[in-house]
């Protein structure tokens, strides 16, 4: 360690007597930061400063990229460091630290070079060194940047005699193409008032020839519109007759239809009634006497007040059940109506399916006609739904409620035959009822499938 003590000597004094008093030269502080970095290897971690410690791993490409203004930092602020990387620099480059240290810089050597090896050693006069080396590199970048700006002029003066040559070639190519469309435009322009000249005389022969045609073609013309117009007024009268009896045998076909329908299910109506009251009295005609039809009150039978006390009220499904009994019964639903009184928190498709498993049960077992009515009048789409067996299911048409084709249910139906809608709105209730159909409450409906 005698060695490194001798050294640090004349540079501790000319660093205490000189100081910059400018910044380093950009060009001197990247050598100066290269030269930290390339002896920071040859260090060990407790002799580095406590801010570059982490960067002792690093290579020195990627040192002095990343740790840069530190190591400057600590160079500038550290004399013991700075001491370290000038031992260093005096093993690598020896000639040169002994020649800045006896004052005779080698005339030879970058000053670049030299004023970052002064900037460590700190010999006397270093500070003139430094500043040397950065009026010498300000020196040679604004040659360098002369001679560039000359290259790059003579570059341009060729460029520019290039473009004249190219521009005066391309003036001359243009102009004798100029001349050779200008004589192919007078040809064109002779071959032009030639064909104008064929064409007009083929214009007045073809007027001539119009002039000719003319009288023939309106005296066609006249006799085509009059043929023409008699064909119409000849398919009008046959389309007219044709739509006539079409209607008509639409008319008589549909009235005929619908009539023979209305009168066979309110005959299948009357014989399913007289059926049933048939098995419902089973009397033999032979026990039967005049006596029997008088109205009495035997011993052991019901009093009008017996019978009063086992009416059935508005919402027991017993009395529904004797509902669906009746003989060619059609039950309708008001779907909304019952699903909103019975399960109004599910959503609309789970009431719907909800509902019409319950009516295809009782379809089963009863053998009712069912249908069910929904209202779609407010649908975005067409509901995808396959109707369970038994149960006719039905949504109202845009701008038709679900209570108006109830109603048209209703009314479809032949007179006599037993009809029962189920619904809780008044208003539909008292418009069936008036129609001759029987209302029931939505509840008597839930309470009967609550039982299947």
């Amino acid at each position: 360690m005698e060695q490194p003590e001798s050294g640090a000597g004349p540079a501790g004094a000319g660093d205490a007597a000189e100081a910059l008093d400018r910044p380093l030269p950009e060009g001197v502080r990247r050598r100066v930061v290269a030269l930290v970095s390339d002896a920071f290897g040859g260090l060990t971690v407790t002799e580095l400063p406590a801010q570059l410690r982490q960067y002792a791993r690093f290579t020195p490409t990627r040192r002095a990229k990343y740790a840069g203004n530190a190591m400057a930092a600590a160079l500038e602020g550290d004399p013991v460091f700075r001491q370290r990387i000038g031992e260093r620099l005096r093993d690598s480059q020896p000639e040169l630290a002994a020649a800045l240290e006896s004052g005779t810089p080698p005339a030879a050597a970058d000053p670049v070079d030299v004023a970052a090896a002064a900037y460590v050693l700190r010999p006397a006069g270093w500070v003139k060194l430094v500043a040397a080396a950065g009026e010498e590199a300000q020196r040679v970048d604004a040659e360098r940047a002369d001679e560039e700006s000359r290259r790059e002029l003579e570059r341009l003066r060729e460029e520019l005699d290039r473009l004249k040559a190219q521009h005066k070639a391309e003036t001359e190519r243009l102009r004798a193409e100029l001349d050779s469309a200008r004589k192919e435009s007078d040809a064109l322009h002779r071959k032009l008032r030639s064909a104008q000249s064929d064409v007009k005389r083929a214009e007045a022969a073809v007027r001539r020839g119009n002039a000719e045609n003319e009288g023939a073609r309106a005296e066609a013309h006249a006799q085509v519109s009059a043929a023409e117009s008699e064909a119409r007024r000849l398919k009008a009268r046959l389309a007219e007759a044709e739509a006539a009896v079409e209607a008509g045998r639409k008319a008589a076909r549909e009235g005929r239809s619908i009539e023979d329908m209305r009168v066979r299910l309110l005959l299948d109506t009357v014989l399913d009634a007289a059926s049933g009251l048939r098995r419902e009295l089973a009397l033999p005609p032979a026990s039967l006497h005049p006596a029997d039809t008088v109205e009495a009150v035997e011993p052991g039978r019901m009093t009008p007040k017996d019978i009063a006390a086992r009416a059935l009220s508005e919402t027991d499904p017993a009395m529904l059940d004797q509902l669906l009994a009746l003989p060619q019964v059609h039950l309708l639903v008001d779907g909304y109506n019952v699903t909103k009184t019975g399960y109004p928190t599910m959503p609309l498709e789970k009431q719907r399916l909800r509902l019409l498993g319950g009516l295809a049960m009782l379809a089963a077992q009863t053998g009712a006609e069912i249908t069910c009515v929904f209202d779609g009048a407010e649908l975005a789409a067409p509901v995808l739904l396959a109707p369970p067996r038994g149960v006719r299911v039905l949504f109202s048409k845009p701008g038709v409620t679900a209570d108006e084709l109830i109603r048209q249910l209703v009314r479809a139906e032949p007179p006599g035959r037993p009809v029962v809608v189920v619904s809780t709105d008044r208003e539909v209730a008292d418009g069936v009822a008036k129609a001759g159909a029987r209302p029931v409450a939505s509840a008597m409906l839930l309470k009967r499938l609550s039982r299947v």
